[in-house]
């Protein structure tokens, strides 16, 4: 199956998430610079996220464009990827409008556990779909950043409930690794 309606669809899905994302920006009903002050919480929770969807596109794009087809397990391992992006908004939200509270930041960290799990799920189809021995499979390689990734994003959500702000510097480190695309699939 051609994999261009797999790249539309997610395209779609990714820009739908961004807009609602920034549809909770709400405006201050003052006039100064002093009114914007109490929204600082909700719009870092969303620069972060922002990032973190940016990230998934890219490296999703890239990805997919190395690879030569899809099939039916690619479909729904990349439905599965979209679900969880899909709830960026609310925990970005949640985290925001309640000032990085640990459950709120806990949850937040569980969502991008999951993102990043599925993310996996869906690399793990793509190679089963073009063969263990195929030039996707060796450019996946052992996969030490992803790994990396799920570690820091399990202790970040630990980390959560004794100090959220350490919890947001090991989410923001984790998007600072993947914010150059992955070179795997650059060539």
């Amino acid at each position: 199956m051609p994999k261009g309606r797999v790249e539309a669809f997610s395209d779609g899905v990714i820009a739908i998430i961004i807009t609602i994302m920034v549809l909770e920006l709400k405006v201050p009903h003052g006039a100064t610079l002093e009114a914007l002050a109490p929204l600082w919480p909700v719009f870092l929770s969303y620069v972060l996220s922002f990032a973190y969807i940016g990230i998934y596109w890219n490296n999703h794009h890239h990805m997919l464009h190395s690879v030569k087809h899809v099939t039916g397990p690619v479909l729904w391992s990349n439905l599965h990827l979209v679900f969880w992006l899909s709830l960026t908004p609310f925990t970005t939200g949640w985290m925001g409008e309640n000032h990085f509270a640990p459950t709120p930041v806990a949850v937040y960290g569980l969502g991008l556990l999951m993102n990043a799990i599925a993310y996996a799920i869906l690399v793990r189809a793509l190679i089963g779909a073009h063969g263990s021995d195929s030039a996707f499979a060796r450019r996946i390689g052992s996969d030490l950043k992803g790994y990396a990734s799920l570690t820091l994003n399990i202790a970040a959500i630990g980390v959560s409930f004794v100090n959220a702000w350490v919890s947001l510097a090991i989410f923001f480190a984790v998007a600072c690794m993947w914010f150059i695309p992955d070179r795997r699939f650059e060539h």
